[in-house]
């Protein structure tokens, strides 16, 4: 039976989906600006029925209940293709207009040829990334009149444990993972980030992450529940810090949930010299480790705002353990991964799935509850390596979902990041944590941020950081910190860290960049390249 939402007389059609926030907030206060891009705003109330006249256009077609591609830039437009499809019974895909043309392949194979939408100039380009798949405008859907009965059908035949949203992470192989999200598990997560931080409806949150990438979900889903507003930031500013932050301001901003290397970016450029960003109240990073120069200048810059380190991957529907920073605590040693939230279940584990409790000591990371993923879209065998029965558990069936971070547990039972299975490289015999070589270089006096990589083909760690320091006085420095092997080869300044659409910094460019720099080098001297 439908719920009355406030007792208002309405009745909740989407109260047990992942729209029951975009709906209560039509209902309740619908002339309030929920979103905001470029070309202007929308209103809850404009949002609903936007969306519900494209959900009527996909029943229309017999599009509805299935997957739908959304390959469209970061405005509000998308967000009514992604809430249009969850409407029609189905779940949304976000995938990027400037995705590689082969990944695009392969995601619209793994998910069965769905349909795809975009804008109106985006045809002719989706219909090339998606040869064969029915494209569609969202101007053509949209043109559809609500169909009441249709949509009423349609939600009916919702049930929490259905699919809202596939995400597609990079996979070690190269072949994407389409991370499976149920409305279950973005309604109890988006609740529960909500509450824990305090988002109010008085707020404006400044989007940083592209649409295809979970951080965004904290962003969108969290402005709807709290009732506030969150504006879609250009993807160019990014490219621009002090217009970046220029339009903070004007956008009068108050909560930045972004990933550790956009803060970086900012703070590494010097754009918060000068800056007020009087109303930013909270700031949260993810994705990385936060180096803490730049932790120390965002701090020093927001003096009364809180900070706050997240923790966790799509699998898990966006994050699982938080550590909000205490101004008067030294982060000498890092800043840890925190707590985890209401209604986790995080576990370190060592390599015969024992719990790891002692200081000191090195585990990986599990994490169980009831907002993990399905799993992976079609892909059963990988959904098996990662989605696994507890092993502390015999009696029923409990999954956990294995992240490959790795973790120390600390003194006081706190864990702190060092590194991933996958970015364990093995030189002379031992094996080294990349990150844990990042950390040595970071707690350096002239370094405001480092990352290393392994060159393949030369098997030495290469070290690339930001800052005034020497290479020759980082070498001594670093030997002192970690084994032999792990003291990079190859120790270069760069101005600034390449990213990836995530934001995490992009390891595979800067040895790429260093590769290129050494070519030409050589071509103008006429020398040979020793890698």
């Amino acid at each position: 039976m439908a719920e009355t939402i406030f007792g208002c007389g309405h009745k909740a059609t989407y109260a047990h989906t992942a729209l029951a926030f975009l709906e209560r907030g039509a209902r309740s206060h619908p002339e309030r600006v929920a979103v905001v891009d470029e070309r202007g705003e929308r209103t809850y109330g404009e949002l609903y029925e936007r969306s519900r006249r494209v959900a009527s256009g996909l029943l229309e077609r017999g599009l509805g209940g299935g997957p739908l591609i959304v390959c469209m830039e970061k405005n509000a437009e998308a967000l009514e293709a992604f809430f249009g499809a969850l409407m029609a019974g189905g779940f949304y895909v976000p995938v990027d207009p400037g995705a590689p043309s082969g990944r695009a392949a392969r995601c619209l194979e793994r998910l069965g040829r769905p349909p795809v939408v975009c804008d109106e100039g985006g045809l002719e380009a989706a219909r090339a990334l998606f040869p064969g798949a029915r494209a569609l405008t969202l101007g053509g859907l949209g043109r559809s009149a609500p169909d009441d009965g249709a949509l009423e059908r349609a939600a009916r035949d919702i049930v929490p444990s259905d699919v809202a949203y596939v995400l597609f992470t990079s996979g070690s192989t190269g072949e994407p993972k389409g991370v499976a999200v149920s409305h279950a598990a973005v309604l109890e997560f988006v609740s529960t980030f909500v509450g824990t931080f305090g988002l109010r409806p008085d707020d404006v949150v400044g989007n940083q992450a592209p649409l295809d990438f979970d951080v965004s979900v904290k962003d969108v889903y969290g402005a709807l529940a709290a009732g506030a507003r969150v504006v879609l930031l250009p993807r160019r500013l990014f490219s621009a810090p002090a217009r970046l932050v220029a339009e903070l301001e004007e956008r009068r901003v108050t909560v930045l949930v972004w990933a550790a290397a956009a803060l970086c970016l900012v703070s590494g450029l010097r754009a918060l010299d000068g800056a007020a960003l009087s109303l930013v109240r909270l700031v949260m990073f993810s994705g990385e480790v936060m180096p803490a120069e730049h932790l120390r200048r965002w701090m020093r810059r927001l003096p009364g705002a809180t900070f706050v380190n997240l923790y966790g991957p799509t699998e898990v529907t966006c994050n699982c353990l938080y550590h909000v920073v205490d101004r008067g605590r030294d982060y000498r040693g890092g800043v840890p991964l925190g707590r985890p939230l209401p209604g986790r279940r995080v576990l370190l584990l060592d390599g015969r799935g024992r719990p790891v409790s002692e200081p000191g000591r090195v585990g990986e990371i599990y994490v169980g509850g009831t907002a993990i993923a399905r799993g992976y879209y079609a892909d059963p065998a990988r959904t098996r390596d990662a989605f696994v029965q507890s092993p502390l558990v015999s009696e029923l069936p409990e999954t956990l979902y294995r992240t490959g971070d790795l973790a120390l547990a600390g003194e006081d039972g706190e864990l702190f990041f060092c590194g991933r299975r996958d970015n364990q490289v093995k030189i002379q015999g031992h094996r080294i944590e990349l990150e844990e070589v990042d950390a040595a270089f970071e707690r350096q006096e002239g370094v405001d941020r480092c990352r290393c990589a392994l060159d393949e083909r030369t098997g030495r760690i290469c070290a690339f950081f930001e800052g005034s320091a020497g290479p020759d006085e980082l070498r001594r420095a670093v030997a002192l910190l970690v084994p032999g092997p792990a003291v990079p080869a190859v120790i270069e300044r760069v101005e600034s860290m390449p990213l990836l659409g995530n934001g995490k910094v992009d390891r595979a460019a800067l040895l790429e960049g260093r590769r290129a720099r050494r070519g030409r080098a050589c071509e103008r001297g006429g020398g040979r390249r020793d890698d």
